[in-house]
């Protein structure tokens, strides 16, 4: 069977990356450009698995190597009418259940359904983003929980037919995604349940949340909240363009030399949006995906000089980004340039 995978750069061009392959109900062959992590998800497995199934001691493939991608000896049970499969873990209050992702499913929905989290289903099916589509198999496990005796005293009686609606005050470090983390529950949802016009937040403001109650206080984050998204991403841009022609250097991140990832940091934080310094790999994970790339938005690259998430810029619109280049420095790139469009992974925005 082929499968094609053809991904939208931009709204004014498109930049498509095609990945073709065989494969059949247990096995895998890899082709140029794959990655462990890629057919991972694509076989709604982990890559702990696939390395186990394969005998990989690390994450490197080749082209034209056959990669197992089911468990020897798996049996698969046929789902239900409802279009559900339960699976007997020996524990009366644990069901490990498998959902077919339908029109409307998000992983929030799901956690919220199956009295879960979303990390817990992302770590259950190896899922390294929010992304589901229609017909994917996901494995849930079930929590059977009884009525707590006492509701939290930020508990708001729910409305029938609805979800538990909690209030929570804001506190230092709190942000939008850290408290729709804490909740189960997503941005979006946070926005709409208390008409925020944008992500910003002050110490005591009390936010009406539905989701699950919070396990554990966490800790506050080093992390403040982003002025306007608008404004930031225009700093970030100018900022970036003040710097043009300054050299590369390996975990640099100041006028003196900057990495691609340094560059991110020093254009963030002289923006105005404190974040730490991480790896590209590290944004990657603190950033939401976009279908309609504005500038300012961060434009990911995979595979480069290591498997994965290895290179980062700033997009600047018309399928241009800036960025630290290992040979040019800070430097404007095309994203039609055949490097860049067979490296190209995503669109992000930080959250």
């Amino acid at each position: 069977m082929k499968k094609t995978i053809i991904r939208a750069l931009s709204t004014t061009a498109l930049i498509s990356m095609a990945y073709a392959g065989t494969a059949n109900a247990s096995t895998y062959k890899v082709v140029k450009g794959d990655a462990l992590i890629k057919i991972a998800n694509r076989y709604n497995v982990t890559v702990t698995e696939l390395q186990k199934w394969n005998n990989l001691s690390g994450t490197l493939i080749y082209p034209g190597q056959v990669l197992k991608v089911s468990a020897p000896a798996t049996t698969t049970t046929a789902p239900t009418t409802s279009g559900l499969t339960q699976q007997n873990t020996g524990n009366t209050s644990n069901s490990v259940t498998v959902h077919i992702v339908k029109k409307g499913d998000s992983l929030w929905k799901l956690a919220r359904d199956y009295k879960t989290t979303i990390q817990e289903l992302k770590s259950l099916n190896g899922l390294t983003s929010d992304i589901i589509y229609v017909g994917q198999k996901l494995k849930v496990s079930e929590k059977k929980s009884t009525p707590l005796k006492n509701p939290p005293a930020n508990q708001v009686s729910p409305s029938p037919g609805n979800s538990t609606v909690f209030v929570h005050t804001v506190k230092s470090g709190d942000s939008l995604w850290k408290i729709a983390n804490q909740y189960g529950t997503t941005v979006a949802n946070l926005k709409s349940l208390n008409n925020l016009k944008s992500n910003l937040l002050y110490i005591g403001q009390k936010l009406k949340v539905s989701g699950n109650a919070p396990t554990t206080e966490t800790k506050p984050s080093q992390q403040t909240p982003a002025p306007t998204g608008s404004s930031v991403a225009e700093k970030m841009i100018s900022v970036g363009k003040s710097v043009l022609g300054t050299p590369y250097v390996w975990g640099g991140s100041s006028k003196s030399g900057f990495d691609c990832s340094g560059f991110i940091y020093y254009t963030a934080n002289q923006a105005g949006y404190k974040i730490g310094r991480y790896s590209a790999a590290g944004y990657y994970d603190r950033s939401y995906y976009v279908n309609n790339p504005k500038p300012g938005d961060l434009v990911f690259f995979e595979n480069t000089y290591k498997k994965g998430i290895s290179h980062v810029g700033i997009y600047l619109g018309n399928n241009q980004f800036i960025h630290a280049s290992s040979s040019k420095g800070v430097t404007i790139s095309d994203l039609k340039n055949p490097y860049w469009t067979q490296h190209f992974d995503s669109f992000k925005r930080f959250y």
